[in-house]
Order: structure tokens, then sequence, then C-alpha cells
């Protein structure tokens, strides 16, 4: 029987069975200044400030975003992919002055976040890469751990709206997708790329006429022994770049045009370059991560692990304009995988071998991995590259890839994400106050959740390691707070930063006079 029993029942007790005053060994007294449920460990905890830089913000998603694209028509429409299997598109135009509601200990009414123009639902795993396609954005491609790659169609951003964003077909030839590219050829366009986890390289191309057949595969690599972690298009979109974990780097055809102009391949008859670990002047022990390929596609620079940068040299291909004709006979040639010319060659190619597949220089400034390579806009000669040891280094290709800066805490102790110059902006002229002339100024984010951009010139802007601004907002201290991407425009003389934020929100930030 229990003691509610017992007392229940109105029993009483045996009176010698009861204590005594002074037989009480201990007395217990309340504090009525201490809650019941309160805790000593509870008085370590800080209350954090936070510092919001931006004019607006997207909070529709529920978990870390990854991966961030802005239309290439109109950069203000933008898409992201997180954790929540779930891809957004959203216009970024509209500002709003406030901290997002869910940032404060005490919310209060303040500003709303922006609408949401399109949820795109139907994968089962997190959206890790996403592209709108070249060169007018027609088709939204968003690529999952769920190793699916799935295509909407999207309408002129002057007439976007959720009912015009439709979902047009999938396919599933991969465990997990880690990265996708669109091409910037003319002669292709709506062509993309892709790498995956089992370290296959894919290229697809895109026509929305029939969504039976929508996605059409031109190629399929399968060199790369391990993960394919990056990949990089030339700026011409004929050569395609990638790198796996393995440390090996393949340069592929993709639509024939360097065997068409002589240029042979290395390997199988499918990557016109290849270097792998067997040859200790290109090995890179712990894998390569990260790719990019000069504005004059002349060489490639590949980065990985303890600070290693290899810069390979590349065949140089010299093209006219393709006719009309031909170049609408190649949209329709897919289907062609593991050869070399896959895709009809259009208009008269020539091309120069000159040093392709030779190492032109190894590169160590710094100590940790390489996770984002950039180089400028000509005539700048810089390569940016950004570490996991929170620095960034900016070397100049025009000398011998000599260091000209190296930020050593650009990011703190906080791992850099990316790096990426602004584009020169025409309307910028002469004017020195202006990012345009050149596009010497460089953003940059990192796990510390903030935004930066840097002046690249040598000079007095050197001082202070070149930081002209810096944008806060996202939680940071590298504990679910980072910052995964931004997408930059400058246009009419002002610019704007977008985020992808781990703690699930996207910011926008005014840079002001571009």
């Amino acid at each position: 029987m229990s003691g509610n029993d017992m007392h229940i029942d109105g029993e009483e007790g045996d009176p010698s069975e009861m204590l005594d005053a002074d037989e009480a060994a201990e007395e217990i007294t309340t504090d009525p200044d201490v809650p019941m449920d309160s805790d000593p460990e509870d008085d370590d905890t800080q209350e954090i400030s936070l510092e919001n830089d931006s004019i607006a913000h997207f909070d529709r998603h529920t978990d870390s975003l990854f991966c961030i694209t802005s239309h290439p028509l109109d950069t203000s429409i933008i898409a992201t992919g997180a954790g929540d299997d779930t891809a957004y598109v959203f216009s970024s135009a509209t500002p709003s002055p406030l901290l997002p509601t869910s940032y404060e200990s005490n919310p209060e009414p303040g500003r709303k976040s922006l609408e949401a123009i399109a949820e795109l639902k139907g994968h089962s795993d997190s959206v890790n890469a996403i592209a709108f396609t070249l060169p007018h954005g027609e088709f939204l491609c968003t690529a999952g751990l769920d190793g699916r790659l799935r295509a909407y169609t999207i309408p002129p951003p002057q007439s976007l709206s959720h009912q015009q964003c439709k979902f047009l077909t999938e396919v599933q030839e991969v465990e997990e997708i880690n990265w996708v590219a669109p091409s910037p050829n003319p002669a292709y366009p709506n062509s993309i790329a892709l790498g995956a986890s089992d370290g296959s390289v894919w290229v697809y191309t895109i026509e929305g006429s029939d969504p039976a057949s929508a996605l059409q595969p031109l190629q399929a690599y399968y060199l790369h022994n391990a993960s394919c972690t990056a990949g990089a298009w030339s700026p011409d979109g004929k050569l395609l770049a990638t790198v796996s974990e393995e440390g090996s780097l393949y340069v592929w055809d993709p639509f024939g045009e360097a065997a068409a102009s002589g240029i042979t391949s290395q390997s199988s008859g499918q990557a016109i370059v290849g270097l792998t670990g067997d040859d200790q002047r290109f090995a890179v022990e712990g894998g390569l991560y990260s790719v990019a390929i000069a504005p004059t596609g002349a060489f490639v620079a590949v980065g990985g692990a303890e600070g290693n940068i290899r810069i390979i040299g590349l065949p140089r291909l010299f093209s006219g304009a393709p006719s009309n004709e031909n170049a609408t006979k190649s949209q329709k040639g897919g289907g062609a995988k593991n050869k070399a010319g896959g895709a009809k060659h259009t208009g008269a190619t020539e091309s120069s071998s000159g040093q392709a597949g030779q190492i032109l220089a190894s590169l160590q400034a710094q100590t940790d991995g390489v996770e984002t390579l950039a180089f400028s806009k000509p005539p700048l000669t810089l390569l940016a590259a950004g570490s996991v040891d929170g620095s960034i280094a900016l070397f100049d290709t025009a000398h011998r890839f000599a260091v000209r800066r190296l930020i050593r805490e650009a990011h703190e102790e906080y791992a850099v994400v990316k790096v990426e110059f602004v584009s020169p902006s025409p309307s910028a002229g002469n004017n020195s106050n202006t990012s345009g002339a050149g596009g010497w100024l460089l953003t940059s984010c990192g796990m510390d959740g903030i935004v930066r951009r840097w002046d690249t010139r040598g000079g007095t802007a050197a001082n202070g390691q070149g930081l002209v601004k810096e944008w806060r907002g996202h939680r940071g201290d590298g504990e679910g707070g980072g910052v995964m991407g931004f997408v930059q425009s400058e246009n009419d003389g002002r610019g704007r930063i977008v985020t992808a934020g781990d703690d699930g929100v996207s910011l926008v930030f005014d840079t002001g006079e571009a």
C-alpha cells in the first residue's frame, strides 16, 4: 500500500514512532529568492548579442542552407537548397530594416521574411547543389544527397511566379551528387555537369519539349577512383575540369571540340588531360577539393590538403562562330556516353597543345586544405585561394605565381568557404572608388559567419591586409552559424550580396556604392 493510500485512509500513527523536535538531524530552509527549477550551472549562461547588417532575410528553410545561385538575367532572383530536402526561389529585391524575429531573445514584431516565389520539393535528402542553366536561366537544376538531379522550367524573370515554376523531370544515376555546374558554351545552351560520390562525372543537356526525355545525357566519365569533389568549366564552356578525393585531375572534352581540332585524349579516349597521385610531382596526399580555370583558358589550378596548389597547362581551343543550323543540331546529339565526340562539332576550331598537361607550378602558402579558388578578370592576373586554416592567399599568375599577399587570419581561425572576385562593372569607368575598373575587389565568406571584402591592389591598399568592409548577421563562431556560400552582383553603381547560412537563414546585404 502506498504512502498516499495510508494518508487517505486517515489512520493515526503510533505516537512513539514520531520524532521530537530536538531529535531532528537537519532542518531544511528554503530561499524564496531562488526559483525551484534553478540550476547552479545556469550561472555560466551568456547572453549573445548579434550584430546584423542585412537589409532583408529569407528564413523559410528549416535546416542549414548548403547552396545558393542567382538567375543569369536578373541577379535579384535567388535559389537556395538546404538540409530540409527543399529548394526555394525568392526575390532579394525587397529591403527590410530589422533583425529576423527568430534571432531575438524576447521576440517583438520585426521585419517579415522575404516571400517565396516557389517551394520545390521532391528530394528525399539534403539539396546540396543548385544552378540555373545558361545563358538565359530557362531551367533550374537541383541536386541532392539522394542522387537525384531534378529540373524545373523557369519563365523569364519579369513574369516569374509560383505557378510558372514547374517540375520538368528527374534522373538518378548515382547515390549522391556533390556539385553541379552549368556550361557557358553558347553553342550548347542548357547543358549542365555534375560530380558524384562514386567519382563519376556526368554532362546533361535539357530540352523542355518532352518531359519524358528532357534530361539527355551527353557524356558520363568514370576515371576518378574516389568522390568527385569539384568541377569547373573553361570560360568558353568547351572544356570541363574535375578533381577528386584520391588526388586526381581530369580535363574532359564533353562536346568533342578538342577532338575535332586534332587534340588527342590521354586516357582511353576520355580525358584530354589527366594527372593522378602516381606522378609524385603532382601528388597531394589527402586529396583535391577545389578547381578553377584561368580566364584565358591557358591553365587550371587545383587545390587540396595542407595548402597544396598545382597549376597545370591546358590546350588552347580557338573557334569561329557556329552556324545556327549546326548549333541546333548539336543540342539533339545527346546520349553518346564515353565518346570524345559525343555531341556534334560546331564551327571551325583551331587548337594549340602548347603546355597541355604540364605542371607549371607547385604552390604551398597555407597550412590546411584549400577549399576554394578564384581568378580575377583581366587585366588583373591574380589567383585567390581560401583555406580551412582561415587564410586567403593571393598569387600573381603573370610573375611565376609569386605570393602577392597572404592574409593569415582573413576569417580568424575559421575555415574560408568561398572566395570570388567582383565582376568588373562597365558603368564604373575609371573611378578609383568603384569596383568596376578591373574588378580588384575580392569577396570572401567563412565559418565565422562573416562576409568580408578585400582590396587586392598593392601599395597603400595592402595596409590592414586590404580589408574594405565586412557584413555580419549570421550566428557564426563555427557552431551552426557559418556562411556556406554567397552570390554577389554590382548593378547601376550599387551592389548586393546574398548569403546561404548554416543557421538556416539567407541574408541580403547592400554593399553600397559598387
